[in-house]
């Protein structure tokens, strides 16, 4: 028996549902590719005011620090997220916005002491890691501090220690003229501790505001009192101000001034013919002792932003490349292995190294000792470097003190 072909026809009907199954069917979603999310550190750092001079440098060293990593940090592409810090409060609001909103892993910054002291206490709070990049004031790596806040700056009491002996050369009658802030308060109050103990005598104090426009009775008041040494403690602007008018009332040369933390931007806008001055710097691009890769630096500072590099602009690569190289070593962008890693972190500059001490968190560097050159010929050239304080490397922990004398207990 023949059995009838199957037919290549269907009936209407069943055409017609399966035509209406077809279009009540969900069509299947192309698969796309979504790029990862870039890492973000946040970048926290005065846009305006007296200090912004400065922040500028450590914003340029720190964006080049990531440049030079081909905008990537464990492999994934990264980016910095920068926001302003006009004082403590906004500055401890724009940090909760950088890790709520922006979603941050990290943080730089800080470019005053008293902002700073707040950003620490909200790092804290928020459990993200702190790179303090600039502030100086001793409390943030001694009673203040913290498992999340790493600091770079010297400290005010360890600064005041290399610089007193210059001082003392001068003779033990000191005035000093401080800002009324913490970092001007700490620099009085070690001031007066180290003059103590040598057996010398203050002459005379101030304590002046910031942005103080006229020095011109706080300087007859330092003529009045004929000091061998005035010790100065303005930060930025004020310093830069303060400079100008000493020399415009005849004081320059007449009596030796001294202050710890010079920044380059500060004795630039005093122009040559009133700097004047021995400080203690971090940094210096002209330092014949700067190893290769230091100098390395500079010329690609100088080349992409077509000026040398000022201290602060090393001050914000080396926290940068601190912080990014943990994070590779972490393999991580979660808080406590980031931690740990910048515990561990350790790089070998010429001969010596680079890291932060586990018990404060404090970067162990040497701090150089500078004074103004007797005759400016280069408007960016201003300083003879005249020692690298301590002179023995092996001294540097010794030097920034045992953890009874810093008084950190993170806990």
């Amino acid at each position: 028996m023949t059995l009838p072909k199957p037919s290549l026809y269907l009936p209407r009907r069943t055409l017609l549902k399966g035509a209406a199954a077809i279009a009540a069917a969900p069509l299947a979603a192309p698969h796309i590719a979504r790029a990862a999310e870039p890492i973000r550190i946040g970048l926290l750092l005065a846009k305006t005011g007296q200090i912004a001079g400065q922040t500028e440098y450590l914003a340029n060293g720190t964006y080049l620090a990531l440049e030079q990593r081909n905008n990537t940090i464990n492999g994934q592409p990264a980016e910095l997220v920068w926001l302003d810090e006009p004082s403590p409060q906004a500055a401890t609001q724009n940090m909760q916005k950088l890790v709520q909103e922006n979603k941050v892993c990290a943080v730089l910054g800080g470019s005053l002491s008293s902002n700073a002291l707040a950003e620490e206490a909200t790092a804290a709070q928020l459990k993200i890691p702190f790179v303090c990049n600039n502030a100086a004031a001793t409390e943030i790596s001694g009673k203040n501090c913290n498992r999340y806040t790493f600091r770079l700056n010297t400290p005010v009491a360890v600064q005041m220690r290399m610089l007193a002996p210059y001082a003392l050369k001068y003779g033990k009658k000191w005035y000093n003229i401080t800002a009324s802030y913490a970092f001007g308060q700490d620099i009085l109050r070690n001031s007066r501790e180290l003059l103590k103990a040598a057996g010398g005598t203050e002459v005379g104090s101030d304590e002046v505001p910031l942005n103080t426009a006229d020095f011109s009775s706080f300087i007859l008041k330092i003529r009045q009192a004929k000091p061998d040494v005035v010790m100065g403690g303005l930060s930025a602007g004020d310093l830069s101000t303060f400079l100008k008018q000493w020399n415009e009332l005849g004081m320059k040369d007449k009596i030796p001034f001294l202050e710890i933390a010079i920044g380059d931007t500060d004795i630039w806008s005093v122009g040559p013919e009133a700097a004047t001055g021995t400080f203690t710097k971090m940094w210096y691009y002209k330092n014949p002792a700067n190893p290769p890769e230091e100098q390395a630096f500079a010329t690609a500072y100088e080349k992409k932003y077509g000026k040398p590099a000022a201290d602060k602009a090393w001050m914000g690569w080396i926290t940068a490349r601190s912080l990014f190289e943990s994070i590779d070593t972490a393999k991580s962008t979660e808080a406590m292995p980031i931690i740990e890693a910048l515990e561990g972190w350790k790089v070998q500059v010429g001969p010596s190294s680079y890291s932060y001490r586990k018990f404060d968190h404090q970067m162990l560097v040497r701090n150089l000792a500078v004074a103004v050159k007797p005759k400016i010929t280069d408007k960016w050239d201003y300083f003879d470097v005249k020692a690298t304080l301590p002179e023995d490397p092996a001294e540097l922990d010794k030097v920034f003190g045992t953890q009874e004398e810093v008084g950190c207990k993170m806990g």
